[in-house]
């Protein structure tokens, strides 16, 4: 084993398991499981970065009762008046807007007028601004992935703990209508006992990588290795699984393909030749847990398949598949029971037919998404997912409710990004994923969101 190559947070154990530490809690500081904030009647909103996915939640916000926006921010003056743009659009009055200094976020953060701070930038100026921002006493709302590294995992938990503010990631996928039914289905049993997910991002990017601003996403992927954007296929599997409701993931081990055709896309571009790229095209992790179930994750961006985030479930009873068409299959469901028992019959045991599908789908709709659907499918947002989020969001804050992600959540989707780095690095060595809770992670025994 190359132990020259650990990071130097970690050391390999005698088994061959790369040990990941975990800091101790300091004296006085406590866990976030369930935290319930005092309620905020109305919401005040900071946006940070306004370039790709920021103006759509600053949109969204607008069709959400009891926010006010009051604050937009970034590097460019004409993404802030595009903003204020919007808010004009709905009738409501402009926001302040801070715009040029790459650093007068901070002037944005300790507003005195704010609760909470939506972070949209580029992927290494979330956790500190997530930081600089609780330190502030502002609630913190990151878009994914919120930490690249255990160090910032770690400072954001231990900020949280500190100031008891909340530090949620935007997950949106795990509003995903299919995705929430599916939770819906596996805290009522349907799949029996959950023993394996799957999930991904297998996104090609060939037509979006120049919309990042100075190819910051691009250069992210030449410098490192691994799953470096886990959280969209890991979220839902995760709440399905009730990771540190219950069950945690123990360690993980990562595998990769060379790269090929991201330097490709760069000779194409800039005709440098790139010898040194880090990321492979095609990343694969797999994980156990403490209850013996097993998830894998993939990350592809490069290649040129169609979009998926392959999202399943399996149980001891049930079968869920997102990717690439939408199926149920149950133990005991056949399609056609004459043919059951012909082993050369490969469709004997199939996905329910669709009227059976559409059937379960509705009975076992989530009551969030049954409360808000026709508005989230009006408003948009990934086809409404994102307009749950932000509404579920503001929801919670606005009665004093626990959220329905919390901040060790975030630690544990974010956390293959720095681990799925060691294990490659060390011959796909198996990493140790830390219990991010600190002994918390069996106090409750399922995922709970707050009605």
């Amino acid at each position: 084993m190359a132990c020259l190559l650990l990071s130097a947070a970690c050391s390999e154990t005698r088994t061959g398991m790369i040990h990941t530490p975990t800091p101790p809690r300091l004296v006085g500081q406590s866990d976030m499981l369930r935290f319930a904030a005092e309620p905020i009647p109305t919401v005040r909103i900071a946006f940070i970065g306004l370039g790709m996915r920021g103006p759509g939640a600053v949109k969204r916000m607008t069709h959400i009762e009891g926010v006010e926006i009051g604050a937009l921010c970034d590097l460019l003056q004409e993404n802030t008046a595009k903003c204020n743009r919007i808010l004009e659009s709905r009738g409501l009055p402009a926001a302040r807007e801070f715009y040029g200094d790459p650093e007068i976020w901070q002037e944005v953060v300790a507003l005195p007028d704010v609760d909470l701070v939506y972070i949209a930038t580029d992927w290494k100026n979330h956790a500190r601004m997530g930081v600089q921002a609780m330190k502030c006493g502002k609630h913190v709302a990151i878009e994914v992935p919120a930490a690249m590294t255990m160090d910032e995992i770690w400072e954001l938990i231990n900020i949280s703990e500190q100031t008891r503010k909340h530090c949620i990631q935007l997950e949106n996928c795990i509003y995903d209508f299919f995705e929430l039914t599916c939770l819906n289905m596996a805290q009522q049993g349907v799949f029996g006992e959950l023993l394996h997910g799957e999930g991904a991002y297998i996104h090609n990017l060939e037509d979006f990588w120049d919309e990042y601003w100075n190819d910051w996403r691009m250069d992210y992927n030449r410098l490192h290795r691994g799953d470096v954007y886990p959280t969209h296929g890991l979220g839902p599997v995760c709440l399905a699984m009730n990771i540190h409701r219950g069950d945690k993931m123990n360690y993980l081990v990562s595998f990769d393909t060379k790269a090929v055709n991201k330097p490709a896309h760069i000779r194409e571009k800039t005709g440098e030749e790139v010898s040194d790229f880090r990321n492979g095209d095609h990343t694969m992790t797999m994980i156990r847990t403490e209850q013996g179930r097993s998830i894998l994750i993939e990350h592809d961006v490069s290649s040129p398949r169609p979009y998926s985030r392959m999202f399943q479930l399996s149980g001891t009873r049930g079968f869920a598949n997102k990717y690439p068409v939408s199926g149920l299959a149950l133990a005991g469901e056949v399609v056609d029971p004459e043919t059951a028992k012909d082993h050369e019959n490969l469709n004997a045991h199939s996905f329910l037919p669709q009227e059976v599908f559409n059937a379960m789908m509705e009975r076992y709709k989530h009551p969030i998404a049954r409360d808000i659907e026709e508005k989230a499918r009006q408003v948009g947002g990934h086809s409404g997912m994102d307009f749950i989020m932000d509404y579920r969001l503001i929801y919670c804050l606005r009665n004093g409710l626990p959220l329905d992600m919390d901040v060790y959540d975030l630690a544990e989707w974010c956390c293959l990004i720095p681990l799925s780095e060691i294990s490659l690095d060390n011959g796909s060595a198996p990493v140790e994923i830390p219990d991010f809770t600190r002994g918390g992670w069996d106090r409750y025994n399922r995922v709970e969101f707050a009605l």
